[in-house]
């Protein structure tokens, strides 16, 4: 994947395609997947990096939504969790099969959960990861040993899927390109066109890289831009009114000792209602998230000290030597593009977390809503009211049983270079291949220039942020030893893309500027 043989295919089309997708998010990325292996041409543009906003900040979670089961939401479920099944069938070198355990304080709770992931399990319909069980104390200490011991009465095991969310946006990027798709990140669209009779008949867009204005024209024009549909829908109609309220969730990231083991834990009832998890991930421990409501759509939303008060808060309730603030070593926050409501209302509990298709007069399509687990089902959906619509010809989803680019059964869990999946072994020939590339990026990590490499010359990164952020998550495991690994990564992509030292000095600045505000 390489923006340059990118941007020449796109010359030769002469400004026309079928489908344009505006949007890089999960979503735009599957709906560029679906339409490209119906074999239609497609074009996404993403105005800054694949998953760089909500998509790469969620709690790194496949699931069928166990707190939506315990609001009546039963068909939500059902979709979520034959999703779930989809994402684990096609790409098992990014989603595993992940064991939680709910302690309980109360004996009624014990019977409580268990009978409710009873039937979640059996709305799995042979998508299941693992059957639900209950456990004595002592087990759920054995599992959880940071756990709090007083006042115990058992617990429940379930299972649900986890897996890396930008990492999973970048192979869906790939595997667009490889069934035809033009995808370009650093392409902000700046305009949508209209016919003499008020229809879409494309966009006009910038390549950031070379601030170059284009246009470029189809019959089909989908806005899967998350929190900023509006943005697009207001470029499409002046009179355009507000659609999609923020939701802010917070996560923060603790060193893996107090979470140690490979269970996950989930807190079924918080202040606010919501569930909490605390999650294995990159041999650290992800622990969120919040929900509240925001004024408006940010890409780097600023993590409010009441959220990390709740979720630290929180966790002394239940961890015998629960984390404070100085044991942070990341927090990240993400806005869901949630509905909005007939009647305005704070409360997100009221917004559908289910996804929604609206087509404009213009016949722009805008699709929001919804989550991770649901993206499949959700580019499916979008497609099928395009071809509905006749803005397509009429041709099959073949998503269902489509293998993810770098599929590979049964990764080796202990090697970080997992997430490649069959692009590992290329990684470490080109490790092999000179001294210089098996160097070290960090001391306390083991990401190589190898990795950023690799990034550069086949998954688009084009800066520092890209690489640190959505390649190999060093921002999110450790935000201040991305600091310190931020100038030689600068290098190497200096190096790789042909910049200058202004550039790496410029680059080191900036991404300095940005991770301070992961850290506390």
């Amino acid at each position: 994947m390489d923006r340059k043989k990118m941007l020449e295919r796109f010359a030769e089309q002469r400004g026309k395609t079928d489908v344009i997708v505006i949007g890089g998010g999960a979503t735009g990325l599957g709906i560029a997947v679906d339409a490209a292996t119906r074999g239609y041409d497609v074009l996404l543009l993403e105005k800054a990096d694949f998953a760089k906003g909500t998509s790469s900040k969620s709690t790194k979670l496949v699931h069928g939504g166990v707190r939506y089961l315990q609001n009546g939401d039963v068909l939500l479920v059902l979709e979520a969790l034959r999703e779930r099944g989809f994402m684990k069938l096609n790409a098992p070198h990014l989603v595993k099969d992940q064991a939680f355990v709910i302690s309980n304080y109360r004996w009624w709770d014990n019977l409580l959960y268990f009978c409710g992931l009873t039937l979640y399990d059996m709305l799995s319909f042979g998508f299941g990861f693992g059957r639900s069980r209950f456990i004595s104390p002592s087990r759920v200490l054995r599992e959880v040993p940071t756990m709090k011991k007083s006042g115990l009465k058992g617990g429940i095991v379930y299972h649900d899927g986890q897996f890396d969310d930008s990492r999973m946006a970048v192979n869906l990027a790939q595997t667009a390109a490889e069934h035809g798709a033009i995808v370009l990140n650093k392409a902000e669209v700046t305009g949508v066109l209209h016919d003499g009779h008020g229809a879409v008949r494309g966009v006009r867009f910038t390549d950031l890289e070379s601030n170059r204005p284009i246009e470029v024209e189809a019959p089909c024009v989908i806005n899967a831009c998350g929190v900023f549909v509006d943005d697009v829908m207001s470029m499409d109609s002046a009179d355009h009114r507000r659609m999609v309220a923020p939701s802010q969730g917070v996560h923060l990231v603790f060193d893996k000792k107090f979470l140690p083991g490979d269970h996950a834990v989930m807190i079924p009832k918080t202040s606010d209602g919501r569930v909490l998890f605390a999650v294995p991930w990159h041999d650290k421990v992800v622990v969120g998230t919040t929900d509240i409501p925001r004024p408006k759509a940010e890409l780097e939303p600023r993590p409010l000290k009441e959220e990390i008060d709740f979720i630290l808060g929180t966790a002394a309730l239940y961890f015998a030597h629960p984390p404070g603030r100085s044991d942070i070593l990341s927090v990240f926050a993400g806005q869901r593009p949630l509905a909005v409501p007939k009647k305005e209302s704070k409360s997100t509990k009221e917004i559908s977390r289910s996804h929604k298709i609206i087509v404009s007069p213009s016949r722009m399509i805008t699709i929001t809503g919804g989550k991770w687990t649901s993206y499949r089902l959700m580019a499916e959906d979008t497609v099928d009211r395009a071809i509905k619509l006749g803005l397509l010809p009429k041709q099959r989803c073949v998503t269902r049983k489509l293998k993810i680019h770098g599929y590979r059964p049964n990764p080796d869990l202990t090697d970080h270079l997992y997430v490649y999946g069959s692009d590992r072994d290329a990684i470490v020939a080109l490790a092999a291949s000179d001294p210089a590339m098996a160097e070290r990026i960090s001391d306390r990590y083991p990401y190589t220039a190898a990795e950023v490499v690799w990034a550069a010359r086949h998954e688009m990164a084009r800066d520092v942020e890209d690489v640190l952020a959505r390649r190999v998550r060093l921002l999110y495991v450790d935000a201040a030893e991305a600091i310190r690994a931020a100038p030689a990564t600068a290098r190497i992509l200096a190096a790789e893309l042909g910049r200058d030292q202004d550039w790496v000095d410029g680059q080191v600045k900036e991404f300095t500027a940005l991770a301070k505000r992961y850290i506390i």
